[in-house]
């Protein structure tokens, strides 16, 4: 629970960005299946882009907690895709 817990702090700043990106899904293209993979795409480009600048130290922090890259995005892209289906249920709903 602790780790996931750590997973979720790791997650915090790229909520904004998630929510933002689920309004504009909603509006072009509400449905679940195109979010779900644009939310992949979106999942490996943050994954390269944190992998690739000096954000890689927060990937050593989290390797040290015993959290692997690829169980971190894994993690965070089911949080993810939750919070999109989610939003994109309750739209579909007053819409």
């Amino acid at each position: 629970m602790q780790q996931f817990l750590t997973i979720l702090t790791f997650y915090r700043p790229f909520v904004l960005w998630s929510l933002m990106i689920n309004v504009c899904i909603a509006i072009i293209y509400p449905f679940i299946i195109p979010a779900i993979t644009t939310k992949l795409f979106l999942a490996v480009f943050v994954w390269y882009l944190v992998s690739e600048t000096n954000a890689r130290r927060k990937l050593d922090f989290y390797r040290r907690l015993g959290i692997s890259p690829i169980r971190l995005f894994s993690i965070l892209f089911v949080v993810d895709i939750f919070l999109t289906i989610g939003f994109l249920e309750v739209v579909k709903a007053y819409i």
